[in-house]
């Protein structure tokens, strides 16, 4: 299967500003040596060579994650922003099937505004552990809020309730649900198929004593391949914001060795961190992953438009 990152903020949509851009133009030009620029593949080289957080971004739409299973089957954890780029981007389909994390705007505000509710002959299937699902999806589609009204909707979007630690299956992919620790509730998933276990975790605050985590979320965690894992903050950051429901990167990483997690993807970036900081973030993740936890886990960083194989 392969998993494909179409939103990846958290909190609000951070879209490049002007002086962001402008100082990755300066980075850029402050390394160009003459050999660089004396033909096209010279340039082209070049350009190959600019750190990612130069060259590109990690992107500016809140969470939205696919995953595709090697027959073609999918799921889409959350709805927010991203997954209007999904519709835009990927292949058209007859049936969508949604697993929201939790009902924060920054995880529903995209449904609007996916493309396939307005398309005849489309089936959208919601999956939510909070009852009231429905009722909220509807709230944001009425006047004043929104110009279509999700009564004209309706007809083509169900609502699946589901219970944390009760497995259940979509399409042949085996899934499981907890409740982690967020204002609110959220609820982390693990999606297995193909002999592959991939866990979607966000907005989640991550304790470093592992007598607090109980049953179900190890069921949902241990051993998975691929973990993404909300890691907001810096630790100075996590201190300031005690409770808010996130969590640090260093926290992210150890979680992970005590879960036995061999990948995680860092994942709801902070709106006010650009490219720069937050490649900063992921060298720090790595270094602190290899010479203070010493655990064998690989440490990437969420990026939109980013492809993950297991």
């Amino acid at each position: 299967m392969k998993i494909v990152f179409w939103g990846v903020r958290g909190s609000t949509p951070a879209p490049l500003t002007r002086e962001q851009i402008q100082a990755k133009i300066i980075a850029a030009v402050m390394r160009v040596q003459r050999r660089d620029i004396e033909s096209l593949d010279a340039r082209q080289r070049f350009l190959s060579t600019l750190p990612e957080f130069i060259y590109g971004t990690a992107g500016a739409n809140t969470p939205c994650v696919q995953l595709v299973a090697n027959d073609g089957n999918g799921l889409i954890f959350d709805a927010g922003t991203g997954l209007r780029v999904l519709a835009k981007k990927s292949s058209p389909q007859k049936k969508y099937s949604i697993l929201l994390s939790h009902l924060h705007w920054d995880h529903i505000q995209g449904f609007p505004f996916f493309d396939p509710l307005f398309e005849p002959n489309v089936k959208i299937d919601i999956y939510s552990p909070f009852p009231e699902t429905g009722a909220h999806f509807a709230k944001q589609m009425k006047a004043p809020y929104f110009p279509v009204d999700f009564d004209t909707v309706k007809d083509k979007v169900r609502f699946v309730p589901i219970q944390a630690g009760k497995e259940f299956s979509i399409d042949g992919i085996k899934l499981n649900c907890c409740k982690m620790s967020h204002p609110g509730d959220s609820y982390a998933y693990s999606a297995q198929v193909d002999g592959k276990k991939f866990v979607y975790a966000t907005d989640v605050e991550l304790y470093l004593d592992t007598h607090k985590y109980g049953n179900e979320i190890e069921a949902v965690f241990s051993g998975a391949d691929v973990a993404v894992l909300d890691s907001q903050y810096t630790m100075q950051e996590a201190i300031e914001k005690i409770r808010w429901g996130h969590s640090p990167f260093s926290y992210a990483v150890d979680f992970a060795a005590q879960m036995g997690i061999s990948r995680i993807c860092l994942f709801h970036h902070e709106p006010e961190h650009d490219d720069k900081k937050l490649d900063s973030i992921l060298h720090a993740a790595r270094w602190y992953a290899k010479f203070i936890v010493q655990a064998d886990v690989k440490v990437d960083i969420a990026v939109e438009g980013w492809e993950v194989r297991l």
